[in-house]
């Protein structure tokens, strides 16, 4: 029990600390996102476009001056990390301003300040239990299964939308065929009744 107590504390701090986040982006538009920080605190960015055109938008990272941390453009996915080196909202801004007719959904993954330890005393030179090394092996285990879950969940995502995409496409195609094969169908019916028309106005006319 106290082994499971003490994790599940753990990944409510860590959660705390930790901001995931799926949002559309609308063309010819921009979406910023505000985080007041500390100064020394390490924050990471992950992000990525799952759907929409090119797969593909601009993103930049400003400090609490409007100082540029970070710029890229046209970016299918990205990561960046930084210590901030003053107190202030620090903002994070996704822009589709490029895009005329196209929408993009971007998956964002925002994490700022160090991971509080599992156990009280986990920094200092003191030997640790078996029950407490076992918590520190699950609690890693469970990070590698939470980002692996993540990752798969945006590769399940992007290939779905993919899928519907080519699935969309291929069904319009097949429209467009079947339409055309009646037009043509129709039109090769007319042409040989015109053909048989004509020979039976030349008869007539000749009798």
């Amino acid at each position: 029990m106290r082994c499971l107590g003490l994790c599940c504390l753990l990944l409510r701090v860590f959660a705390a600390s930790c901001t995931e986040l799926t949002f559309e982006l609308p063309d010819n538009d921009k979406q910023c996102f505000y985080e007041e920080l500390e100064s020394g605190v390490k924050f990471d960015i992950d992000f990525q476009v799952i759907a929409g055109g090119n797969y593909d938008v601009d993103s930049f990272v400003t400090d609490p001056l409007n100082n540029m941390l970070y710029q890229e453009r046209k970016k299918q996915y990205d990561s960046f990390s930084h210590t901030t080196a003053m107190r202030g909202v620090y903002k994070v801004c996704f822009s589709n301003e490029f895009s005329t007719f196209t929408h993009k959904i971007v998956y964002l993954d925002f994490r700022a300040g160090e991971e509080r330890p599992l156990l009280p005393d986990m920094n200092r030179a003191t030997a640790l239990t078996q029950m407490e090394s076992a918590c520190l092996s699950i609690h890693e285990v469970l990070k590698v299964v939470s980002d692996s879950q993540t990752w798969y969940r945006l590769r399940e995502a992007h290939d779905r939308i993919r899928a519907d995409d080519l699935h969309e496409r291929v069904a319009y195609w097949s429209i467009g065929e079947t339409i055309l094969l009646f037009a043509v169908s129709i039109g090769q019916v007319l042409m040989l009744r015109s053909f048989f028309s004509d020979k039976k106005g030349t008869v007539a006319a000749t009798t």
